[in-house]
């Protein structure tokens, strides 16, 4: 074990007990798992826990129990294996050992003569959920709010029995879902019921006494009066839904995701091998990837997403934030009546929206109530909530409803001299104390806020679309934005639970600089004469979530003429106008159909006569993007290159196996060639030097 010793690992103990349960003639042995924190430190595995777990085992089978079940401390079962730990592995026997340590701790469960349960109170994902599908039977809370085997997700594979486990207890399909499609869906997590469904969980049981229900319902197990029958896998689909597999990830990573190649393969071997072999290329598979940069990347994203975003770099005190008792909208179209949403459902408080006549006032507070409606309709939303949610939202056609609002936010026309005229209204109504926020994504804060008589109480408040669905919030400090507006848009952004990052007022702020420079680059290669649909592929190599042109139709054509307009106006020499761009905004047509390029938009362009390869075009991409970073750092727009790549990947949805997008430029030697140096030290996103 010495070679194993994780010194910064937080151990989890495996505490045994005997318990008495009714109906049977000797004590149950129940393991639970404990780091000794509350829930928002949730039970992992390092060495350490498992050797922890490895003992409690040996001792609950030497007291002959009537059954050996395992548990979590409240809210949480396990999350799985110690990541942190994984860059301290000094060479691929280390990592061939922590597999192999795994896998034997967990198959004493499974090759148990006394019956085994895994109670999964809380959340179990990884290792955590792998320990439990090693229990001969497995009882489900309804409560549990993370389930799932996102390993692919990082950069890895279920490395402890997931890849041979699950498709043989639900089948090959769902399996694959789990494992690969999931992961890659933004690391979708199973519903409890949907994990029972599946066949996971033998039985779902109420939160409010899962532990005592779970006791009796083994007792009935174990006592012959409860049968659990599994319904045959069928294996005659096997190697068809794994084909079907392999093209989709084709078609979408382009062989960008190794983890995800790696975890078909070790599905494709639990269809026939044993137990023993299919374990054994876990643990190689595993040794291959923990030196991969793919993973070092999505560790280094996955610390972003966790940790940086929750302490955001230059935030000032939250001492200072002013309390927010009622929040006001300019505007009623879909944003704004996203916002209003957002806003009622978080911070509890009243919304009011207005805008410039009663039809459109009535057609946002609409909005509200149908999604207020589907979410009843769906169980998302008991009909208490919903009736709160009513009466918090309203509108009107009078701004004087602000007056007494703390914190109010525009989501007008895209248009500076219409912003200005909003809050050169609002100034006249709201209290002094109230905060003016702006959901502009391009334009600059400092000028909206020029002609008011408290510039100070100004400050960007940029959401990205869908509201609802991305977490980033791009909080932007003006000029003359005082530290009290600051703190409260910072306390605000919390509260709507979105992960805020602190940028300066520079043209687009960063998500949307970015990707007009790289949707630039790809444009203007198309307007020297590349056909749409190699520019379009060009990028493919990176696994992006999707190419250029679905991007450009997700953002809109209009939208990102306009954008790309502003930032020409402030840096002509980095960013040009398409003409190509405007006739496709003017025609109003799509630019693809069913994943296919628009022919009739393709009729529209004027093109040259210089032609990119596709190489050429990724490369021009990259490098663009690597000289506009470098500019953004020293500019100051951002703190470090980790709140570019946290903006990426929460307001972009850039993937973690990139990193966000400084590790990849870094890895592919496209910072150094291009901006000089990289942008992170050896060792922080990649392999040390």
């Amino acid at each position: 074990m010495s070679a194993l010793a994780a010194p910064n690992e937080v151990v989890t103990r495996a505490l045994l007990r005997q318990v008495n349960v009714p109906g049977l003639d000797r004590p149950a042995a129940l393991i639970t798992l404990d780091n000794g924190f509350d829930h928002t430190k949730p039970n992992s595995f390092g060495p350490g826990g498992l050797t922890s777990l490895d003992e409690a085992i040996t001792a609950a089978l030497a007291a002959n129990p009537a059954f050996v079940a395992v548990t979590g401390k409240p809210y949480v079962f396990c999350v799985g294996a110690d990541i942190t730990s994984l860059p301290q592995l000094a060479d691929r026997e280390q990592a061939l050992e922590i597999g192999r340590l795994g896998h034997r701790v967990f198959a004493r469960l499974k090759d148990s003569e006394v019956p085994t349960f895994a109670f999964v109170n809380g959340a179990a994902m990884g290792g955590g959920l792998e320990l439990a599908l090693h229990c001969h039977y497995r009882t489900l809370s309804g409560g549990v709010a993370a389930l799932a085997l996102p390993e692919v997700f990082l950069g890895l594979v279920p490395g402890w029995g997931g890849t041979q486990l699950l498709p043989n207890l639900i089948g090959i399909p769902a399996a694959t879902q789990v494992i690969i499609q999931n992961p890659l869906m933004q690391n979708k997590m199973l519903k409890p019921k949907q994990a029972a469904e599946m066949g996971i969980a033998d039985v779902l049981l109420e939160p409010a006494d899962f532990l005592e229900r779970s006791l009796e319902w083994a007792a009935g197990v174990v006592r012959g009066e409860v049968t659990v029958t599994r319904p045959e896998v069928d294996k005659d689909m096997w190697a068809g839904v794994l084909y079907f597999a392999r093209q989709t990830l084709d078609q979408r990573l382009h062989g960008a995701v190794p983890a995800a190649y790696k975890a078909l393969d070790l599905l494709e071997t639990a269809k026939d091998a044993d137990f023993a072999t299919g374990t054994a290329a876990e643990d190689e598979a595993l040794a291959d990837l923990v030196f991969s940069e793919e993973l070092r990347s999505g560790l280094y994203a996955f610390d972003l997403a966790q940790r940086r975003a929750k302490r955001p770099a230059g935030a000032p005190d939250k001492g200072l934030a002013r309390p927010v008792t009622k929040v006001g909208i300019v505007g009623a179209g879909l944003m704004a009546s996203q916002l209003a949403l957002l806003f009622a459902r978080r911070l509890q408080v009243p919304v009011v929206m207005t805008d410039l006549d009663q039809a459109r006032v009535d057609k946002g507070v609409g909005y509200v109530h149908t999604q207020i409606e589907k979410a009843v309709s769906k169980g998302r939303m008991d009909k208490g909530t919903a009736a709160k949610l009513y009466g918090l939202v309203s509108g009107s056609v009078d701004k004087g409803a602000f007056a007494d609002a703390d914190f109010v936010i525009e989501a007008v026309f895209e248009d500076l001299a219409v912003k200005k005229q909003v809050w050169a209204e609002l100034e006249k109504i709201v209290k002094p104390e109230a905060v003016l926020a702006t959901n502009t994504s391009s334009l600059s804060i400092t000028a909206m806020a020029e002609e008011l008589e408290h510039p100070e109480r100004v400050v960007g408040f940029h959401f990205f679309n869908p509201v609802a669905v991305l977490p980033l919030l791009e909080i932007v400090r003006g000029e003359r934005t005082d530290d009290a507006t600051l703190a409260t848009a910072f306390a605000v952004g919390k509260q709507l639970k979105k992960s805020s990052v602190l940028v300066s007022d520079a043209p687009a702020f960063v998500v949307n600089r970015l990707l007009t420079r790289f949707l630039g680059t790809v444009f203007a290669a198309v307007d020297a004469g590349t056909p749409l649909d190699v520019a379009n592929s060009a990028l493919d190599p990176l696994g992006l979530p999707m190419r250029p042109l679905a991007l450009l139709q997700l953002v809109g054509p209009a939208v990102a003429y306009h954008v790309g307009g502003t930032l020409h106006a402030a840096f002509p020499d980095r960013f040009g106008v398409s003409e190509n761009l405007k006739r496709i905004a003017d025609s109003g047509q799509p630019i693809v159909v069913d994943d296919q390029i628009n022919d009739e938009v393709a009729k529209l362009l004027v093109v040259g006569d210089q032609p990119l390869t596709a190489e050429q075009v990724r490369q021009n991409a990259l490098d663009a993007l690597a000289q506009e970073i470098r500019l953004m750092l020293d500019e100051g727009v951002v703190a470090e290159a980790q709140d570019i790549d946290l903006c990426m990947i929460l307001g972009a949805g850039w993937p973690f196996h990139l990193g966000g997008i400084t590790p990849y430029l870094d890895r592919t030697g496209t910072s150094e060639r291009v901006a000089g140096r990289r942008f992170l030290p050896h060792g922080v996103a990649s392999l040390p030097a």
